[in-house]
Order: structure tokens, then C-alpha cells, then sequence
């Protein structure tokens, strides 16, 4: 099958609806289950084909969630700014896509922190993209409101020091938003299955060991139970992964 255009195929922008969003996420792992080392993402496992569909998944969004570590390491150089869709010519065409589905030029962008301690890139801040902040309980309320005066809509989800993806999930419902892209990463993915929202999971498995001292997986904390329960839905074989290994691309739902 072609690479692209593979993922677009999912309209996943049509399958959610306000009172149940469609919500998904997308990974990239070794084989010894390394997502990260040392927080950031070994580049022996980035290629132009995992990052091809995942712009591909960011398309049919009508809300992106990321979170502020990501924004402070895009500040500090650590990572690429991956927030604007068609930002570059070789992906155009998935400005000119969301169009043709009657999409807003650009999703709306969730920024979740329990400390509302970042800063806002360039690629979000100002014009008429909607930029929301969602915080917990917990946070103090001079932060919220020190927000709130820059003009950011604010949402609390969640109790403790953690925002909760099902709490979140319905705020950003009654907002209207049907298809939410979690672009974040193992906690709110672990919050996402704890709570039942989760509707995919997109995983790319790189064909290679990674070891590491300092690794991050994909799921951290205690034991998931029948909340982790996944069915493979569809499996791609890539010869062309990064470095010379192969790779699959999987898709995998959780078990009603």
C-alpha cells in the first residue's frame, strides 16, 4: 500500500461526536520497549515514514493536547515544532486536506500543566488558532488567573497534581470538539486507558534492542489491569525504517 495518504484514509475527524470524543494516540517504540532515553527521542528511532503518518493522524484533529514539557523543550532546541499542520512544503497537502473536510485551517491546541510553568511557541501563539490551558485543582489560583489575563481559555480537569484525560476528555466535549489527538506522552496515555476514553492507539514498533540506562516506556505506573486490554486492528510491514531497520505500524483498540 502507498505510505501516503495511509492514515488519512481512518477520517478519524468523523467518528467521535461531543458526547463521545474520539480520542487517540500515537507512539514510537523499540523493540525493548524504549520510547525515550533520558527524555528525549533516540534518533535511531525517527524516520520520515513514522513521522509521515503521524502528521497524518495530527491532521484530522479538531483539538491537539500536548503538555509543557514539550513546549519547554521545543523553547530550550531539544525538539522539533510539530504543532502546525502544512507548515512545510512537503505537507502541504494536509493543509489543502483538512479544507476539502470542511476543518479549521489549523486544530485547536491543548497545552495540559499542573504548574502552568511554559512558554508559548510561535506556531500558537497570537492569530486566530484557539489555545486552551488545562490545569488541576491543585494549581494555585494566581497561575490560572495570571493565564486567564493573557486571554487563554482555561479548563480544570483533574484533582490532585495531575490533569485527568477522562475529566479533560468531557470538558473539551461540551467545548464541541469530536476527534482529540493526544500528542503527549506516557501519563496521560496510562489517565486516557485508566478512565475509558481512549478510542486508538497508534504504535510504531522500530525492529531494533535500544537499551539505555535512564529509558522512559510507554506506561510507568501501576499496574493497568483489564484498563490495558488492547485487539490489533490493522499491522503494516515497513522495510525502509531508520537506520536500516524495519518497522511496523500498528493500530490497536481497547478491549470494550
Amino acid at each position: 500500500m502507498e505510505l501516503r495518504g495511509l492514515y488519512l484514509g481512518h477520517e478519524l475527524q468523523r467518528r467521535g461526536r461531543p458526547s463521545a470524543p474520539f480520542v487517540y494516540a500515537d507512539f514510537v517504540s523499540s523493540l525493548d520497549g524504549r520510547i525515550a532515553v533520558a527524555d528525549l527521542v533516540p534518533p535511531e528511532l525517527t524516520g520520515g515514514n513514522d513521522l509521515r503518518l503521524l502528521l497524518e493522524l495530527q491532521a484530522q484533529a479538531d483539538c491537539v493536547i500536548t503538555h509543557g514539557g514539550y513546549l519547554r523543550a521545543l523553547s530550550q532546541g531539544r525538539l522539533g515544532d510539530i504543532l502546525e499542520v502544512g507548515a512545510h512544503e512537503e505537507t502541504r497537502d494536509l493543509a489543502i486536506w483538512r479544507r476539502t473536510k470542511g476543518l479549521a485551517l489549523q486544530p485547536a491546541v491543548v497545552v495540559v500543566s499542573a504548574s502552568l510553568d511554559f512558554p508559548i511557541p510561535p506556531s500558537i501563539a497570537g492569530g486566530e488558532r484557539r489555545v486552551i490551558i488545562a490545569t488541576t485543582q491543585s494549581t494555585p489560583a494566581r497561575r490560572v488567573e495570571a493565564w486567564r489575563n493573557r486571554g487563554y481559555e482555561m479548563l480544570i480537569a483533574g484533582q490532585g497534581d495531575r490533569v485527568e484525560a477522562g475529566e479533560l476528555t468531557v470538558a473539551l466535549g461540551r467545548l464541541g470538539f469530536q476527534s482529540l489527538f493526544l500528542l503527549t506522552g506516557p501519563r496521560m496515555l496510562e489517565s486516557a486507558l485508566r478512565a475509558g476514553v481512549l478510542s486508538r492507539l497508534y504504535l510504531t514498533l522500530v525492529h531494533r534492542m535500544l537499551g539505555g540506562e535512564r529509558v522512559q516506556t510507554m506506561i510507568s505506573g501501576p499496574q493497568l489491569g483489564a484498563a490495558g486490554r488492547l485487539r490489533l486492528g490493522a499491522l503494516y510491514h515497513d522495510r525502509e525504517g531508520p537506520d536500516g531497520s524495519s518497522q511496523w505500524f500498528a493500530e490497536f483498540e481497547p478491549v470494550p
